[in-house]
């Protein structure tokens, strides 16, 4: 990261290129993550993330780029030399083993005397919480328990660098959502740096220090979660991060700030200029906003203030308790997404209802295309 300078990085990434053939899998990264991080790449799938982490891993090669960890090069170095260990989506416990001899298999494989292994599964299993688990077999074990078993048996060895590839991705939706909170409390808890792969922006956000956003082999933007959210540099990572609004359309002058946006659906919008290309009038652009960011009011009441309006009415109502949403359809056409709060009485909105969207110029993400 660029800003701890002065840190201690267990992974550096310098020009890391991968080529197949004439197809560049993965195209110049870089990155350093300091000791203890927890560091997320996310991305869509094909975008080369985990052609990188087995890059990292040592089962493939690169093309050109250097990788060290804790300082030293270990291009030369293969997979089961490097202090690298991985957890896939499917885990690859052992069947026939159980949760002490799938921890202990790693340790026996590394000749750790066969005095200690018992203490150090012991401490592993203390460590993850699952202290009386140690004689269970794998087919007893709950999602969640696998999880923390399979990442147990990798920390046993004292790994700088744990590699997590899509490990929630089999899990059901409840159950992943308790594991992100599991696994950041488990990433405190061995303090090791945890490298995590993944497309689900959720995961990245609640649980990472950094994310880096990668598209098409290349990283787009390496930041904190809240950073990229607010202060996107792409509009690629402005429409993959988050749900946005979002238009094409032309710059049709500036006042101050303040960009003039019509869509190509005709809307007039006051946006904040955004990225490193200077946006003129008749520039082509992209245009997001955040349905959290859009206030709804009844066309009867007075809406607050603000550099955006827009007429419309419901389309549909998605329930979601505190966090529901309603689809608005603008005379122009299309839909505008705005987040509400519905409460089950009678003044909640309706589709159908004549509605007012507001929203300020500062909240309108504006990139040149």
């Amino acid at each position: 990261m660029t800003d701890q300078t002065t840190a201690a990085f267990d992974l550096d990434c310098e020009g890391v290129t991968k080529n197949f053939g004439t197809f560049r899998a993965v195209d110049g990264v870089s990155f350093s993550i300091p000791t203890g991080t927890f560091f997320s790449i996310l991305g869509p799938s094909g975008c080369g993330k985990t052609t990188l982490m087995r890059m990292i891993a040592g089962f493939e090669e690169p093309s050109a780029g250097d990788i060290r960890i804790k300082g030293k090069s270990v291009l030369s170095v293969p997979p089961n030399k490097r202090n690298v260990k991985m957890v896939f989506q499917h885990l690859a416990l052992f069947p026939m083993m159980d949760v002490h001899d799938n921890i202990a298999y790693g340790l026996r494989c590394a000749g750790v005397p066969k005095a200690e292994i018992g203490a150090r599964v012991a401490d592993v299993l203390e460590r993850v919480a699952l202290p009386d688990l140690a004689r269970r077999q794998i087919h007893q074990l709950s999602g969640g328990q696998k999880q923390r078993i399979a990442i147990a048996r990798c920390m046993a060895l004292n790994p700088d660098v744990l590699l997590l590839d899509e490990p929630l991705g089999a899990l059901d939706l409840k159950l992943r959502e308790a594991m992100k909170i599991e696994l950041k409390l488990l990433q405190h808890q061995f303090d090791t740096t945890f490298v995590y792969i993944t497309h689900d922006q959720s995961e990245a956000l609640v649980m990472s220090d950094y994310v880096a956003v990668m598209n098409a082999g290349r990283f787009e933007q390496i930041g904190r979660p809240e950073e990229l959210y607010h202060a996107p540099a792409t509009a690629f990572v402005a429409g993959f991060v988050g749900d946005s609004n979002r238009w094409s359309g032309t710059a049709r002058g500036t006042e101050g700030e303040t960009v003039h946006i019509e869509t190509e659906t005709g809307l007039a919008l006051g946006g904040s200029p955004r990225g490193t290309a200077p946006i003129a009038a008749g520039t082509a652009v992209e245009v997001f906003v955040r349905p959290e960011f859009i206030t709804v009011t009844r066309a009867t009441e007075p809406a607050p203030e603000a550099a955006n309006h827009h007429d419309g009415t419901i389309d549909s109502v998605l329930f979601n308790g505190a966090n529901s949403r309603v689809l608005v359809r603008p005379p122009a056409g299309g839909l505008i997404e705005a987040d509400v709060t519905l409460t089950g009485g009678t003044s909640d909105l309706r589709a159908g209802d004549a509605v007012r969207l507001s929203w300020d110029a500062a909240q309108t993400m504006v990139f040149a295309a």
